[in-house]
Formats: structure tokens, C-alpha cells, sequence
């Protein structure tokens, strides 16, 4: 293997890749370079990052078709907006192919072995953003991690944010100075005009802490803020979980609250739950089992379709808030369990109990050992809903092992400006009955 070069290297981008760097090739090996896009000539510094070879850009010296002035001061460094600097048409490209791609090489499908659907746009592709996670930056200022580091970039206002909370980085600072010492993130949220934050905390909640949260809630007029301690219980402040309606059932109330999981983009949460509603196929007389339910954000318009929707969910936050939800909502056919997925699919196949079909939201490391569950549990179809296309790849591989074979894919720009992708899959057991009602 020839030893790498001291001085920078020029290189041309030949697409992206996964994780949103560009590729291109040096000496016959891959080199993965952060910040370039397809088309660009770039000078780069080699480094060798295990088995992985990464070029650390140092000037693009022609720039790709695609690529742009970025809109953003702090493009270069922040790691959010990876590909802020690349047109929209070309982020969609890009996505849709990463998706397919990685089924292809991870998972082993063929895209000519399921329906390929055309990308669900993004309604918004700035200024979308309903959550944020900020990091103490020191001097009591707030700021995101950098590209590729825990590097503090400061931030007082971002643009990819909603507009009631564009600014809230800067203004909220300075009013949890009180906090700075003790503080591990602060979780941004809003729901239309209303907003809410969560302080994470390496000890205790005091005194202090409450007298803080309360002075910034009323300073700002926000909504409510939750304090959350390492250890102990947590501690809620005004009313901080923002109330919203269900996708797809404007009649069932929806709670958010900061220190819990929501869609980042709620236009395009709309269109995510209706693919994933349409790809399950559920029929009025239908059992559903739901793994990783949330705060239902995808069971209520499951329910109404449904005879029954079990939903399944470890955050307990998730569990509460649903539950509101349903009971507010009038909807009886749902029950939630608290607990891990894993061992809560193990208890309900040593009970015996079957369902009919099955919608997954796993986290980004995927849901392994699904394909073993939804065979012991009688399940005819199954929608995936992925956030990582590599964890989908080695789901669905296990999925078409146990028998199912995949049907669909929807990919979802959920995350414009980002190489982030949302994707819904859907797979069939052709011999499968789903007998028995959960």
C-alpha cells in the first residue's frame, strides 16, 4: 500500500456517500471527503482513518454543477446542514439513490424486486426545523457540535429553524447561565407559535435550577420547560408539553414535550404517516402490533383503520404522552406497553398471541431480531420506517431470510439541507395468515 502524501491531493467527486461526504478515488482506494460534492475538483489532505482513507478539504478548486453559495455563516464548520451547499434537486437525487444503493450492497435486494416509489418532497426546505439540540459552549453561550466533532460552533440564531424558534439559541443563553455549570444539552421544541425547551442536567435538580427555568419561561413567554435530572425525577416547569393534532385525524389531540422524540419536520411528518399507512394496508378486522410507538405518532391514524393497535414503547415520556392523546381523543381500540421492544415481542410470543400486521419505527440502530419476531407472532405484512438506510438494509436482509419479500419503498426527504433520509418499506409473507387478534 503506498504511504500517503504530506502535501494536498487534487481529486474529483464522483457521488456521495452514506453519511453525506463526497467520494472520489486516490491511487485505486476510496476516499471519503466531507463538504464536496459530485462535480467538484478539490484539494485535499489524506488521512487514514482506520481502514477508512478521508480527505480533509483544504480548497475546491472548481466547483461541481450542483453546489452553491450556502446561506448559512456557519456552514463550514456546524454539522448540521451538511448539504446546505448543494442544490435541492441534487439533495433528492442523492437520497433516493443512498437508499437504493444500500439495499443493494448491505441488504442484498434488488431494486427490481420491489416498487420503487417517486421521493416525497419536503413541503419546506428552510427554516422547517420544530427541534433543536444545544450544547453548552461555555461563558454561557450555546452552540451545536461541529462537522465530524464535539467541537462547539455558537450559535444565537439559526435558520433552519421554525421561526418562533430561529432566535431562542441567543435569547435563551444568557437567562440559563444559572444552569451553565450543570447543564449537558438544552432540547429545543415548537408546535405552530408555541415553544418549549428541556434542560438535560449531570445531577440533581436544585432550587437554582427551577428558579432559572421559570424566570427564562416567563422572560421569553414560552410555554414551559422540563428539567431533567442524571438521576431523580424530572421536573416540569409551566406547561411544556405543546398540543397538537394527530396526522391524518384532526380530531385526536397530539402532545409534544422537549424532552421527548418528534419528527423534526412536521409538514412532511404528515406525508411520512400517511406512506406508512397506505404501504401497511391495514384492514378494518386487522390486529396491529406497533414497535417503538412514540407519542403515537403513527398509531391513531393506524387505529382508524384497525380493529386494534398495540403500541409498544420504552420512553416513558412517549407512553404518557400517547396515553393523553387517547384518552382526550376518545379512541378505545389502543393500549400502550411500556418496555423494551425486544423483551416485550419475547413476552407476547410466549403468550401465544398472534397480530395481523406490524409498523416498525425503530431507532437509528435498527430493530435486530424483528424477522424472528414477526414469524413467531403470526404477522402477514410489515412497514419499516427507517432512519438510517444501512439499519433498513440489515432489517429487511433478515426480513426476506424469515420468508417476507419486500413490496415498496418510499423515500422521504424529511431532513432537506441534510444527507439525513427518511425511508418506509414494506414486506409480505405470502404464506403467512395473520390469525388470532392481538
Amino acid at each position: 500500500m503506498l504511504p500517503l502524501p504530506e502535501l494536498p491531493v487534487s481529486l474529483t467527486i464522483e457521488r456521495l456517500g452514506q453519511l453525506g461526504e463526497g467520494v472520489a478515488s486516490w491511487e485505486g482506494r476510496t476516499v471519503f471527503v466531507p463538504g464536496a460534492f459530485p462535480g467538484d475538483t478539490v484539494r485535499v489532505h489524506l488521512e487514514a482513518q482506520g481502514r477508512v482513507l478521508r480527505g480533509l478539504l483544504r480548497q475546491v478548486v472548481s466547483p461541481g454543477p450542483e453546489r452553491r453559495e450556502a446561506p448559512c455563516p456557519v456552514a463550514g464548520e456546524c454539522g448540521g446542514c451538511d448539504w446546505l451547499g448543494l442544490a435541492e434537486s441534487a439533495q433528492r437525487s442523492a437520497k433516493q439513490e443512498i437508499v437504493l444503493s444500500t439495499l443493494e450492497h448491505l441488504g442484498h435486494l434488488k431494486r427490481e424486486d420491489f416498487a420503487v416509489r417517486p421521493l416525497l418532497v419536503a413541503p419546506r426546505d428552510w427554516g422547517y426545523r420544530r427541534r433543536a439540540v444545544l450544547h453548552p459552549a461555555g461563558k454561557g453561550l450555546l452552540g451545536y457540535f461541529g462537522r465530524r466533532s464535539h467541537e462547539r460552533i455558537l450559535v444565537s440564531a439559526c435558520g433552519a429553524l421554525t421561526p418562533v424558534l430561529a432566535s431562542l439559541p441567543g435569547k435563551l443563553a444568557p437567562l440559563l447561565k444559572p444552569l451553565a455549570r450543570d447543564m449537558e444539552e438544552v432540547l429545543l421544541l415548537a408546535e405552530g407559535e408555541q415553544a418549549a425547551f428541556a434542560v438535560t442536567l449531570t445531577g440533581p435538580v436544585t432550587g437554582k435550577h427551577v428558579e432559572a427555568a421559570e424566570g427564562a419561561v416567563r422572560a421569553l413567554r414560552l410555554a414551559g420547560a422540563v428539567l431533567v435530572p442524571k438521576e431523580g425525577s424530572v421536573r416540569a416547569v409551566g406547561k411544556p408539553a405543546l398540543r397538537s393534532f394527530s396526522p391524518l385525524r384532526p380530531e385526536v389531540p397530539m402532545y409534544l414535550r422537549p424532552d421527548a422524540f418528534a419528527q423534526a419536520h412536521a409538514e412532511a411528518n404528515v406525508g411520512l404517516v400517511a406512506s406508512a399507512i397506505y404501504e401497511l394496508g391495514a384492514r378494518d378486522e386487522d390486529s396491529v402490533l406497533e414497535l417503538y410507538s412514540g407519542n403515537g405518532n403513527f398509531t391513531f391514524p393506524l387505529a382508524a383503520g384497525a380493529a386494534s393497535v398495540l403500541g409498544v414503547e420504552s420512553s416513558p415520556v412517549g407512553v404518557e404522552l400517547a396515553q393523553r392523546s387517547a384518552r382526550e381523543g376518545g379512541v378505545s381500540n389502543v393500549r400502550f406497553v411500556q418496555g423494551d421492544a425486544r423483551k416485550v415481542c419475547d413476552g407476547l410470543v410466549s403468550e401465544g398471541r398472534r397480530f395481523d400486521v406490524c409498523l416498525v419505527d425503530p431507532p437509528r440502530a435498527g430493530a435486530p431480531g424483528l424477522a424472528k419476531w414477526m414469524g413467531a407472532l403470526g404477522i402477514r405484512r410489515v412497514v419499516y420506517v427507517a432512519c438510517d438506510p444501512a439499519s433498513l438494509a440489515r432489517d429487511a436482509a433478515g426480513l426476506v431470510e424469515a420468508g417476507y419479500r419486500p413490496l415498496a419503498l418510499q423515500v422521504v426527504d424529511m431532513f432537506p439541507q441534510t444527507h439525513h433520509v427518511e425511508a418506509v418499506m414494506s414486506f409480505e409473507r405470502p404464506a403467512a395468515t395473520g390469525a388470532g387478534r392481538g
